[in-house]
């Protein structure tokens, strides 16, 4: 007989991988084995209860449906929908995003300056106007207390390092561990300190900027944000302008290792996500739970024929729940733009309907759960129509998001259309229609193969060139990519927070004659339909515009850190063609995704036996597996040698195939 009291069992921890039981025991048994299976059963409960993002999260974020105007009334009134319509189907998170502390006023925008609440020691806090609540130091503490009285998790949206207005007005920095102004070498540190002008985020530059992290003072002023945050009671951060082109190992290295200590478990996601590719994401997914890896979604079908390849590639690179912070991470293909929207960069709230059709609806919400990415809601769900909230809510692709394994792409299917003239009919593998080819300046991980090739040459007129001479593998002999090249110059009216940093970088320009000088990210936010590329604007001391060519072959750009990479490329839309995506079930079953990028009604084809050359255990032998078409509802019966559909333009088709073992 066991008499056990565990005290601590629920408790949080300070540190979350290590952990105490406290047990006041009476053993009534001679032997200890039964107390140690138990023991042993509690340890591994507590571990689990710990684990972050276990599952792909899923939730709802106001971007999509308020930009950045949310109010306090609009946000409680959003989570009170979501507890009742959309929390019995898990969607836990409800995050507010971006510039919650900017003052909604004439005058006031998304790169605006000089409109933000700030507290005497330089950080965000939320506008007393649009969140009332927050008066008196508050913060979010009330708005957190109300979402998780309704079961829900509360979560926000916050930029990289610090704001320039905190910069401009030059505030003390908190030491938290003495609860006054940070102060080292008999200095007190201050905003101006830590802030590094020159790598201002290059789509808000008047906004935000990063701080030096390798200074006592800069990881000071990290912390105390996430600390605050904690006391307010956040869930949940999304991190944005410190990832893809826009990438910040050292301030993401740095907040993780924050995150690690608090004393609640907080989700930890960056964002964006453009230009990422798995080489670069392995930099720091084991530091994270989820990431993004494409610029912005909204509802636009090049926006969502545009995540194909990229959730390929992640899928084969084993990303798809891999090692995250204190549990798991998973790369996170944007928010679901459905329902009732606003526009990119409005001021204005919801106004308008998804432009994506019905067709095209479904698709976004297939891939999204085959390739198990986070799933977070961006409409207005206080207008939730019943077919919206039919799709986001359907239980097998909720199951497929949540409980599949092997998910990948499966690239033999055939596809068949019918044209007007004569009912021709062409069948081909999964791919893309291509056209002309171009060269498409990138960035990757300078530890990326792909980023070397880039050498110095002399030309005339006493100048040089950096060209990239890499075999791009194009059939037209394209001549080597090639920018002048100058050393950067400070001029006067330009504030550098160190200027021996800079020393010997370069200026890439167009020719020798320009003054306009290429950056690498991007000087706004740019959407996952853009085909991005690098850019000319006018010369200076911009991190985003300082390059150094290294003996290796590697070309780093000063802002990011990334290298620049050269790729011979097909000037596609990425919204043609067929495309299938597999999983097996945690029942046995096995799921098939079809998807028809075409513009037409497109009849696509598997072969059973090349379904069971992918998925060897999965017992996919011919006439042993029934299936059923999700969305049609129609049951097919016995699959026989291939399973086959003719899939409406844009839209998807999804089979569920239950097999019997034939031992």
């Amino acid at each position: 007989m066991v008499s056990l009291s565990v005290s601590s069992l629920y408790h949080t921890p300070k540190k979350f991988n290590s952990f105490t039981l406290t047990m006041n025991l009476q053993v009534y048994f001679s032997s200890s084995i039964c107390f140690f299976f138990l023991s042993l059963s509690l340890i591994l409960y507590r571990v689990q209860a710990v684990e972050h993002a276990s599952l792909p999260p899923r939730g709802w974020n106001s971007y999509d449906s308020f930009c950045w105007t949310v109010s306090e009334e609009e946000f409680l009134q959003s989570a009170e929908t979501i507890s009742k319509k959309l929390l019995p189907h898990g969607y836990e998170y409800v995050v507010v995003d971006y510039l919650w502390y900017r003052r909604k006023v004439p005058g006031a925008y998304v790169d605006s300056l000089g409109f933000d609440v700030i507290d005497k020691w330089g950080r965000m806090i939320p506008d007393p106007v649009r969140w009332p609540s927050s008066k008196g130091g508050k913060g979010f503490s009330e708005v957190a207390k109300k979402v998780h009285s309704m079961g829900l998790k509360f979560g926000i949206h916050v930029m990289r390092g610090i704001s320039t207005q905190a910069v401009n007005a030059n505030t003390p920095i908190l030491d938290t561990t003495k609860g006054i102004a940070y102060e080292e070498g008999g200095k007190k540190w201050t905003a101006k300190d830590i802030g590094i002008k020159e790598r201002a985020c290059a789509w808000m530059s008047h906004g935000f900027m990063s701080v030096n992290t390798k200074s006592g003072a800069g990881r000071a002023f990290l912390r105390s944000l996430y600390e605050q945050y904690a006391e307010w009671g956040v869930d949940f951060v999304k991190h944005d302008c410190v990832f893809g082109d826009d990438l910040d190992v050292n301030e993401i290295s740095f907040v993780s290792e924050v995150l690690k200590e608090l004393d609640r478990p907080i989700l930890y996601s960056l964002s964006p996500g453009t230009s990422v590719t798995p080489a670069m994401a392995k930099a720091v997914s084991g530091l994270v739970n989820m990431y993004r890896i494409t610029g912005d979604d909204w509802d636009t079908w090049r926006d969502v024929a545009s995540h194909f390849d990229v959730t390929r590639d992640f899928s084969t690179s084993n990303m798809v729940g891999a090692k995250g912070l204190l549990g798991k991470s998973w790369p996170d293909l944007d928010m679901l733009p459905l329902g009732w929207l606003t526009d990119p960069g409005s001021n204005n709230g919801p106004h308008r309907k998804c432009n994506l059709n019905f067709y095209e609806q479904r698709t976004q919400m297939t891939l999204w759960s085959m390739a198990k990415s986070p799933l977070m809601y961006g409409g207005d769900v206080r207008n939730l129509d019943e077919a919206t909230l039919s799709l986001i809510t359907n239980p097998t692709l909720l199951e497929i998001n949540q409980f599949s394994s092997n998910n990948m792409e499966f690239p033999y299917i055939t596809s068949a259309t019918s044209s007007k003239e004569g009912d021709k009919n062409t069948k081909r593998k999964c791919l893309s229609d291509k056209t002309l080819e171009v060269q498409v300046l990138g960035l990757t991980s300078c530890a990326d193969t792909k980023a070397v090739g880039w050498s110095a040459e002399a030309v005339e007129q006493d100048s040089e060139q950096i060209c990239w001479k890499l075999n791009l593998g194009n059939k037209h002999q394209t001549p080597p990519f090639c920018l002048y090249k100058r050393e950067s110059r400070l001029t006067s009216d330009e504030d550098i927070t160190d200027e021996q940093q800079y020393q010997g970088k370069l200026h890439l320009l167009a020719n020798h004659r320009t003054g306009f000088c290429l950056h690498a990210s991007p000087k706004r936010k740019i959407t996952s339909k853009e085909y991005k590329r690098g850019s000319f604007s006018p010369c200076r001391r911009d991190a985003n515009q300082m390059w150094e060519l290294h003996q290796n072959g590697t070309l780093t750009n000063s802002y990011s850190g990334l290298c620049a990479t050269v790729k011979s490329d097909e000037a596609k839309s990425n919204s043609a063609g067929v495309r299938s995506w597999i999983a097996t079930g945690r029942k046995g079953e096995v799921y098939v995704a079809f998807f028809n990028l075409n513009p037409v009604k497109t009849v696509i084809s598997a072969k059973m036996s090349d379904l069971a050359k992918a998925l060897p255990g999965a017992n996919l032998n011919d006439g042993s597996c029934k299936y059923k078409e999700v969305w049609s509802g129609k049951d097919y019966g016995i699959a026989n040698h291939s399973i086959s559909m003719a899939v409406e333009t844009h839209g998807p088709a999804l089979f569920v195939l239950n097999c019997v073992s034939s031992l």
